[in-house]
């Protein structure tokens, strides 16, 4: 692992088109500022893992997707015709 050190507006590059920015540092809290092309997905490392998660748990399902809540569902309950 890399360990650097920067001061509030100082800025990381990693290859030509992604910067991490030191936006503030308040106490033991850092905000970091990520510029990355749209096609580079950015997420906190917890959010990371439940998608990969959830991607591998809808892999392996074998199920009926149609009786699978729908993105409209917000309360889980589905309409029958």
């Amino acid at each position: 692992m890399l360990v650097l050190s920067r001061q509030r507006d100082q800025t990381v590059m990693i290859g030509d088109e992604i910067e991490i920015t030191v936006v503030d540092i308040r106490g033991d809290r850092v905000r970091l500022g990520f510029k990355a092309p749209a096609e580079v997905p950015v997420h906190r490392k917890e959010v990371y893992e439940s998608i990969r998660r959830e991607n591998q748990r809808a892999a392996g399902f074998r199920g009926d997707v149609s009786r699978l809540p729908g993105p409209e569902e917000s309360d889980g309950e589905r309409e029958t015709a």
